[in-house]
């Protein structure tokens, strides 16, 4: 299905990630790259995936789901997250729209089961799981299609079962979709579940401000932006000199962050990370 950006780009999600899985499937060796920032060296994804395993321990242990609890990744992508949910101790499924980002799975030795399906339409029966996860998928979802999705999963969880996701909550793009903290939990409790509890993730304020800087100093040139995180496109064209300086630099800004972030969380309100972590209980 074709949808149109705020731009009139076109943008189809299945095409989309389907192109992405195709162009960066051999990266790295971990399959981050398809499924977090595409383009970025493989120590920044590293670096990124090691947060957000941490939020998640932080969600799982939140929505207090028992080991052996069947899990739902929505959006498995490469299968990062349906192998660390079955070495936690839980039953996972995968099910993603992209056929290749399977593929990939499988090469990555992904054994638990994987079905390719979208998020808007889950070949399952209701109630079926104890957790549904959602990872940085919905926020790839066109705004209207959401509240769809949302319905779909929040359908084939069990009563008393958990949904988590960790979705933006700042940032534009063409293929990014956000919404507010209070946006994230009305469409999900407009689906018959309630909010446990969310934080915020991702804040890593010195490397957002030198990412920022960076826009303003190549400014009029073509910069994707993911809650000022992405990786800077237009640099992976420019001189190399210049792309390795920007990664050099960027190495000391994202490691002083992650190692500032929990002070952050702790000053700072949750709205002000880039995601937001939600558990909600049907």
């Amino acid at each position: 299905m074709l949808f149109w950006t705020e731009d009139m780009t076109p943008y189809s999600p299945k095409e989309y990630w389907s192109g992405v899985a195709n162009d960066f499937r051999s990266v790295d060796p971990f399959g981050f790259a398809p499924v977090l920032h595409p383009g970025a060296p493989v120590w920044f994804n590293q670096l990124i995936d090691k947060l957000q395993f941490k939020a998640l321990r932080r969600a799982v242990q939140l929505s207090q789901i028992s080991l052996g609890s069947n899990v739902l990744d929505v959006g498995c992508g490469t299968g990062r997250w349906v192998r660390r949910y079955a070495e936690l101790g839980f039953c996972a499924t995968g099910v993603d729209g992209a056929l290749n980002m399977l593929t990939t799975a499988r090469e990555h030795g992904t054994i638990t089961p994987l079905i390719a399906a979208e998020a808007s339409q889950l070949p399952f029966s209701d109630c079926v799981f104890d957790c549904v996860a959602d990872v940085t998928v919905l926020q790839h979802i066109p705004s209207d299609l959401q509240p769809r999705a949302l319905s779909e999963m929040t359908r084939v969880l069990k009563p008393g079962g958990c949904l988590i996701l960790m979705e933006l909550i700042r940032g534009t793009g063409a293929h990014i979709f956000p919404n507010s903290p209070a946006d994230w939990i009305k469409q999900v409790t407009s689906h018959g579940a309630t909010l446990v509890g969310w934080f915020g993730q991702e804040f890593l304020l010195p490397d957002r401000l030198f990412v920022r800087l960076a826009r303003s100093l190549r400014r009029g040139n073509s910069i994707s932006s993911n809650a000022d995180l992405v990786t800077v496109s237009s640099l992976s064209h420019a001189n190399s000199v210049l792309r390795s300086a920007y990664w050099h630099l960027r190495r000391i800004t994202t490691s002083v962050s992650a190692w500032i972030d929990p002070l952050s969380e702790k000053i700072c309100t949750a709205k002000l990370a880039t995601h937001g972590v939600f558990v909600f209980r049907k």
